[in-house]
């Protein structure tokens, strides 16, 4: 199941990549770049802004809550045993490198 839904993610990925690039921008976008000059006489000019519209915020929806659902549910060692960090423990695994204790200097003879 964990990697149906990766594999899934990847295309719904590459498909919100496409739609998002096909959108014309104010300047014009990389949509003329890859042929999305012409892509307004397929629906009409306002039916295709529309349509790419609504297919990027389906897509993005899609791409969040398969990503949640695979992180909540599916993701692999999800059903082993816990164990807790080095920090939420309070133990180091590693003991303190024992540091040298220096001498304090003496304090500098003054002269009379």
């Amino acid at each position: 199941m964990y990697t149906f839904l990766i594999i899934l993610e990847i295309i719904i990925c590459f498909f919100l990549t496409i739609a998002i690039l096909m959108q014309n921008s104010k300047g014009g976008g990389l949509a003329g770049s890859f042929g999305g000059g012409n892509i307004g006489t397929v629906f009409g000019v306002r039916r295709t802004a529309d349509f790419l519209i609504k297919a990027t915020s389906y897509l993005a929806a899609a791409f969040i809550i398969i990503a949640l659902l695979t992180n909540i549910f599916f993701l692999p060692g999800k059903g082993a045993k816990a164990t807790d960090s080095v920090i939420q423990s309070g133990q180091s695994s590693v003991p303190p490198a024992s540091v040298p204790q220096q001498q304090p200097a003496p304090a500098p003879a003054q002269g009379q």
